[in-house]
């Protein structure tokens, strides 16, 4: 891996909107080109738009997928790639050769080549369907780049086999923060009122991303994601009103060692930029505790336990009291 410039966006995208929302992406992508980024990560269906499509049928979700060779957004992006010289990845919904549909992140890169991961723990609709692979490949820079969408990070599993697949760099494109979930101590919506009023008062809503429902909720594991597999790790999310609920933003890169190279906090549209140092992979304690593994005793991470349910059944959970067990 060569030293690498990078650049993790954050936007507020239109639901439906592709036009507008490719807009954003080649705005944001000329941007960092000339900032010398090398790798520029957009949010997860930054594309086609995310939390709305819970609510579509089948044949609404038809009219919004494209398939992702020779797909129009996967030409476009090939095509922001090539003129401007970078490697950028931005989310949409795929309908593959079958006809089944995926929350898919597109990867596409200056000489050409592009590579999709199929999200791994699909939850929005029960017209789209999980994916069944890990991705990891390399881009022009000699990196090895893996990508797990928004859930696929929660399970530490993931995010295991994707460092001993040799990934160096982890792309985490997300839509999150502001959400109702099953947790009652993790995140929590935010009214989107303070997101409309940010002109005026950006603290109370900026509050909010620093808070719990945002920063605070992803400090509690984002970091040992790059920690404990020593790699990089580029998180980029959605910011702003998304259907009912308030996405935090929060864009940042982290290092093998967990820190934070470079964030941003603001509540509107953004980017941050980092170099990623790559001598600093083989030293980072993630590396050392790979190489101390001992695969005979993990043998029971392979089978089924009884208690795995569907994502959708999880996410989806009845909110729990704080007193319940």
């Amino acid at each position: 891996m060569e030293p690498i410039r990078a650049a993790s966006i954050q936007f507020n995208h239109r639901p439906g909107d592709k036009a507008f929302n490719l807009g954003r992406i080649r705005a944001f992508a000329e941007l960092a080109s000339v900032q010398g980024v090398q790798l520029a990560v957009f949010p997860e269906m930054c594309v086609t738009g995310y939390w709305h499509v819970r609510k579509l049928d089948r044949d609404q979700i038809a009219a919004l997928a494209e398939p992702i060779e020779g797909g129009p957004t996967t030409d476009r992006l090939l095509q922001i790639a090539q003129r401007l010289q970078i490697t950028l990845g931005a989310g949409l919904i795929e309908r593959a050769a079958d006809d089944t549909f995926f929350n898919t992140y597109v990867v596409a890169m200056p000489d050409g080549r592009w590579a999709r991961h199929r999200k791994l723990h699909c939850f929005i609709s029960e017209h789209l369907a999980s994916g069944s692979e890990l991705t990891v490949f390399e881009i022009p820079q000699g990196a090895r780049v893996g990508v797990l969408t928004c859930y696929d990070n929660n399970l530490v599993e993931n995010v295991r086999m994707t460092a001993l697949a040799g990934a160096e760099i982890l792309l985490a494109p997300h839509q999150t923060g502001g959400c109702q979930t099953p947790s009652p101590r993790c995140m929590g919506r935010i009214d989107p009122m303070l997101w409309h009023q940010r002109r005026e008062a950006p603290e109370p809503i900026e509050a909010e991303f620093r808070g719990p429902k945002g920063r605070g909720w992803l400090m509690r594991w984002l970091p040992s994601r790059a920690h404990d597999n020593g790699m990089f790790l580029v998180f980029s999310n959605g910011v702003g009103v998304d259907d009912d609920e308030v996405r935090t933003g929060n864009a940042m890169i982290l290092d093998p060692y967990g820190e934070v190279l470079a964030e941003t906090g603001k509540a509107e549209d953004d980017l941050v930029i980092a170099d990623l140092d790559p001598s600093l992979i083989a030293s980072s304690t993630g590396q050392r505790w790979l190489r101390s593994r001992r695969p005979e005793l993990y043998g029971p991470l392979a089978v089924p336990t009884g208690r795995e349910q569907d994502t959708r059944v999880v996410r989806f959970a009845k909110v729990p009291a704080e007193s319940e067990p």
